[in-house]
């Protein structure tokens, strides 16, 4: 099954973070807990970790982006 994997809310204020780097790419397999980017809120850099295990599917931001919480950020198949 695909699932899609949103932007958490990182805390009380923040409502946008910048995209700064992907640790995974399309094809690569994860498990829940392991990091898949690194974002920049106003200020500090945090890394995101999957909340799901199975394998990237596809990466639907890019580097440099800036999201807001709720968007989504890839999808993962979680059937394998």
């Amino acid at each position: 099954m695909i699932e899609e994997v949103p932007l958490a809310r990182l805390g009380d204020t923040v409502d946008e973070v910048v995209i700064v780097e992907w640790f995974v790419e399309p094809g690569a397999t994860i498990s829940a807990g392991d990091p898949l980017m690194l974002v920049e809120t106003d200020k500090v850099e945090v890394e995101v970790a999957a909340p799901i295990g199975g394998t990237v599917v596809e990466c639907l931001v890019d580097e440099g982006d800036e999201v807001a919480t709720g968007v989504i950020l890839c999808r993962i198949d979680t059937s394998q």
